[in-house]
C-alpha cells in the first residue's frame, strides 16, 4: 500500500478524480485552487529553456557530423509536415461526417468573449514578423521569455560553433553535461509537486466552467476526441509498426507524463520529462534534442485535428455549405498557418480567426461559441501533441540509425518490474 501511494501515476490519478470531485461540489473552491496549477506549470517552465538550451548543444556537439544535424532536421520537419496534414485531412473527413454543427441555433448558444484573439488574428499571420522574430535581438530575453524558437535558434547555433571547435571545445562541452544534470535533478523535485498541479488545474476548470457549459457543444466535442482516438490508435499505430515498436508498449512507458497533461491542460508541463524519457526509451541525445523541441512548435497533431475540425463545425452552424475546393484551402491554409502561430499565447482562436479571414466566408464572430469548451478539449490536444512528438523523435531515431535496441527493452523492462513491484 506504502509503494502505490509513492507512485506518481496513482498520484497524478487521485488528483484529477479529487480535483473535478472538488470543481463540482464546491466550485468557488476550486476556482480558489488556479494558483496551485498555475505555480506548477511556471516552476516547469523555469527551466525548459535551459534544458532545451543544454541538450541541443550536447546532441550537436556530441554528433559532430553538421551534415548529420542538417539530415536529421530535414527528415523531421518532412515527417511534421505530412502527417499533421494526415491530421488534417482525417479531421476534415470525421466531421464532415457527424456534422457537429447541424441543427445548432447559433442565437441560443452560449458565448465568450474573443475580441483579443480576432484583433491579432482576423488580418491574418504577419509572415515577415514571425520568421524575423526567431532569431533573437537579444539572447538572454530569448531565455527570460522562455521563446522557445529563439532558444531552439540560438541553442542550434551554439551547439554548431562549439562543435566546430573540436578538442578546445571538450572542456565546455564536459562543463554542460555536468550543468545539465543539475537541471533534470530540479526537474525530478518539480516533478513530485505534480500531484497538487494536476489537481488545481482540474478543480479550477471544472470549478469556472462547469460541465453544464459543454452540453450544447458536447456533439463537437464528442467528434473531437473520437477522431483524436482514432489518429493515434490507427495513424500512429500504423506508423509505429512500420518502424518496429509497440504504440502499447510506448504509451505505457509515457503514461505518467499522459496523466500529467491531462491534468494540467499543457504538454510543456512534461517537456523536461518527455526529453529524458525518450534518451532512457532508447534515442540519441541528438535526435531528442533536434526532435522534441521543434516538435512542441511544428509537430502539433492534436491541435491540426481540432483547428480542421472546428472551421467546418462553424461553418456548419452558419449554415455555409462548403464546397471540396473551400475543403481543401482549409488544409492549405491551416498547413501554414498553424505553425505561424507557434509560440504565441491564444494561438489557436488566433489560427482559427487568421484561417476564417482567408476564407472569407464564416463570420469571425462564431469563436465565442467555442471558447466555453475549449478549455475541456484542450486536454485531448495537448495528450495528441505529446504522443506524436515522442513516436517523431522515435521515428527519426530509428531511420537515423540513432536507436539503441537493448536501452529500449532495459527501459521498457525496468518499467514492467516496477509495475510489478506496486
Amino acid at each position: 500500500m506504502k509503494r502505490l501511494l509513492k507512485n506518481l501515476t496513482f498520484q497524478v490519478i487521485a488528483a484529477v478524480i479529487i480535483g473535478i470531485i472538488v470543481g463540482m461540489v464546491w466550485p468557488n473552491v476550486g476556482k480558489e485552487m488556479k494558483p496551485l496549477g498555475d505555480t506548477f506549470i511556471n516552476a516547469v517552465k523555469m527551466v525548459i529553456a535551459p534544458i532545451i538550451f543544454l541538450t541541443i548543444v550536447l546532441g550537436i556537439a556530441k554528433m559532430g557530423d553538421m551534415k548529420k544535424v542538417g539530415k536529421v532536421g530535414g527528415k523531421a520537419f518532412i515527417y511534421f509536415e505530412v502527417v499533421t496534414t494526415l491530421a488534417l485531412v482525417i479531421g476534415l473527413f470525421v466531421v464532415n461526417i457527424m456534422k457537429p454543427g447541424a441543427g445548432l441555433d447559433y442565437s441560443k448558444l452560449e458565448k465568450g468573449d474573443v475580441s483579443q484573439y480576432t484583433q491579432n488574428g482576423g488580418q491574418g499571420i504577419d509572415w515577415m514578423e514571425f520568421v524575423t522574430h526567431i532569431v533573437p535581438s537579444n539572447m538572454v530575453d530569448a531565455f527570460a521569455k522562455g521563446d522557445i524558437l529563439q532558444v531552439l535558434f540560438f541553442s542550434i547555433l551554439f551547439g554548431v560553433a562549439l562543435a566546430a571547435l573540436g578538442d578546445k571545445g571538450k572542456g565546455i562541452i564536459e562543463w554542460l553535461d555536468k550543468l545539465s544534470l543539475v537541471f533534470f535533478k530540479i526537474i525530478g523535485y518539480i516533478m513530485r509537486a505534480a500531484p497538487l498541479g494536476a489537481f488545481g488545474a482540474m478543480a479550477y476548470t471544472i470549478g469556472h466552467f462547469g460541465l453544464s457549459s459543454i452540453r450544447p457543444l458536447a456533439s463537437l466535442m464528442l467528434s473531437v476526441y473520437m477522431t483524436m482516438f482514432l489518429f493515434i490508435f490507427v495513424v500512429l499505430n500504423i506508423i509505429c509498426k512500420m518502424y518496429g515498436f509497440s504504440l502499447f508498449g510506448y504509451l505505457r512507458f509515457i503514461k505518467d507524463e499522459i496523466l500529467i497533461v491531462l491534468g494540467t491542460s499543457s504538454s510543456e508541463s512534461v517537456l523536461p520529462r518527455m526529453m529524458d524519457k525518450m534518451e532512457r526509451y532508447g534515442c540519441s541525445k541528438s535526435v531528442v534534442g533536434l526532435v522534441i523541441p521543434t516538435g512542441y512548435s511544428f509537430n502539433l497533431d492534436g491541435t491540426s485535428i481540432y483547428l480542421s475540425m472546428a472551421v467546418v463545425f462553424l461553418a456548419q452552424v452558419f449554415g455555409v455549405d462548403l464546397s471540396i475546393g473551400q475543403q481543401i484551402t482549409i488544409i492549405l491554409v491551416l498547413m501554414l498557418t498553424s505553425k505561424g502561430a507557434a509560440g504565441v499565447t491564444g494561438s489557436g482562436f488566433i489560427v482559427l480567426a487568421s484561417t476564417l479571414a482567408a476564407l472569407q466566408v464564416i463570420p469571425l464572430e462564431g469563436l465565442a461559441l467555442l471558447l466555453g469548451v475549449d478549455r475541456f478539449m484542450s486536454e485531448g490536444r495537448a495528450i495528441t501533441n505529446l504522443i506524436g512528438n515522442g513516436i517523431a523523435t522515435i521515428v527519426v531515431a530509428k531511420s537515423e540509425g540513432e536507436f539503441d535496441e537493448a536501452k529500449s527493452k532495459t527501459a521498457l523492462q525496468e518499467m514492467r518490474n516496477m509495475k510489478q513491484a506496486v
